[in-house]
């Protein structure tokens, strides 16, 4: 009885503790999330969410096609083959945190620019077989900087933004000495600048290479006037189509943001009460785990006298000889029951109630007529065998009545 009021104590300090952490981590505010995901399903500030809901007015009079496959995958299904051309026209678009295309991709996309379109990619490192075909050397700031400023080609100091959150080092040292290449932008620190923003010209088409994707992030198209710069950088991208990689495109994993479970993650006060409700739960188990029930006694069921008392009678007159009494019961209760169970009048034992019982009862004709055959016979019949008692009861029986 002690060590219980021990577990109990014990237990309600654990929950108690566990309440007021609860609370506390509650009232706490959310420490901001500054991983630079660029998706456009997250509202964190390095998050596309702002650029992905105004790509209607940001991109104003062009066509803009989300999707959700590599790139690859999409472009290799607009090529035709017999034609040798795309199918499609336009700007691929990609804005990330360091480079993630696939080699097939990388050369899918230096197809696409070679016959005429536009791939902009904006990422703080890039695909080394990409910059090795155009000539171009991605080098980082070797001196410390927690900030820089950007600009586009002759931007004076006044029209250039600074830039901290999510800023990259990167910036292209290396361009090509003839006029494949054009600088489009800037990036300045320790009061010299270094092309962050370029335009590569590849067969009939061009990549435009950016050092700084944060500037497409949330919280710098909400940052003041910010988005100025964000709208100059995108107005390079020629009028038409853009396609997009953007996992909203995928409806399957669009759906699955709106699980239950998911929100309730998402929200710091239902997110503390989930987590209360599991450990008030474990304790719960914990406390409830050693409790013993008291053992239930195990109880006959009542047995039907009734079948016994039958089976002793039967037995007594079957002893005594009586088997013209057997039958007789037998008779009657067979009678009886059809009377009771299926309505018919059992008075007269002819082909009309012979054949009513087996439309009723669905029973096979020849099967009545031998029952009714052998109750006419053994009716009245005072003079009776064991063998005729078997020889009704099977037929009787036989309907199963």
């Amino acid at each position: 009885m002690k060590k219980n009021k021990e577990i109990i104590i014990i237990g309600s300090v654990v929950l108690f503790l566990a309440i007021i952490i609860t609370i506390a981590n509650a009232l706490a505010p959310e420490p901001v999330d500054w991983r630079p995901t660029y998706s456009a399903k997250d509202k964190i500030p390095l998050g596309l969410y702002v650029l992905d809901n105004e790509s209607p007015e940001i991109f104003k009079g062009d066509s803009v096609h989300k999707f959700w496959e590599t790139p690859y995958e999409f472009l290799d299904k607009k090529y035709d083959y017999e034609a040798s051309n795309y199918t499609i026209k336009g700007s691929f678009l990609k804005i990330e945190e360091e480079n993630t295309l696939d080699p097939e991709s990388v050369k899918e996309l230096m197809n696409f620019a070679d016959y005429g379109n536009t791939v902009v990619l904006s990422m703080k490192s890039f695909p080394p077989d990409l910059l090795d075909t155009l000539g171009i050397e991605l080098d980082y700031q070797k001196i410390f900087i927690d900030s820089v400023q950007i600009g586009l080609v002759n931007d004076a100091p006044a029209n250039r933004f600074w830039i901290k959150n999510g800023m990259g080092t990167a910036y292209f040292e290396s361009l090509p000495g003839n006029d494949s290449v054009k600088v489009l932008g800037y990036q300045y620190s320790h009061g010299s600048g270094s092309p962050n923003f370029i335009e590569a010209r590849f067969g009939q088409g061009r990549f435009l290479l950016h050092t700084q994707p944060a500037v497409f992030s949330n919280f710098y198209l909400l940052k003041d006037d910010f988005y100025t710069h964000t709208q100059r950088v995108l107005s390079s991208i020629p009028k038409g189509s853009v396609y997009w990689p953007n996992e909203y495109a995928n409806k399957h994993t669009f759906e699955n943001q709106g699980s239950s479970l998911r929100y309730i993650m998402s929200q710091p006060g239902l997110k503390w009460a989930w987590r209360l409700g599991i450990w008030g739960l474990v304790l719960f188990i914990i406390f409830n785990a050693r409790r013993r029930q008291r053992i239930v006694p195990i109880i006959d069921p009542v047995r039907n006298t009734t079948i016994d008392f039958a089976k002793t009678i039967g037995n007594l007159y079957y002893q005594e000889g009586e088997h013209h009494t057997i039958i007789e019961k037998k008779i009657i209760y067979f009678l009886e029951h059809i009377r009771t169970e299926y309505l018919i009048d059992t008075a007269l034992l002819d082909d009309a109630f012979v054949e009513k019982l087996h439309q009723k009862t669905g029973k096979p004709v020849e099967d009545i007529q031998r029952a009714v055959q052998l109750i006419k016979k053994f009716r009245h019949n005072f003079e009776s065998t064991a063998n005729d008692v078997v020889a009704i009861n099977n037929a009787i029986e036989k309907l199963r009545l």
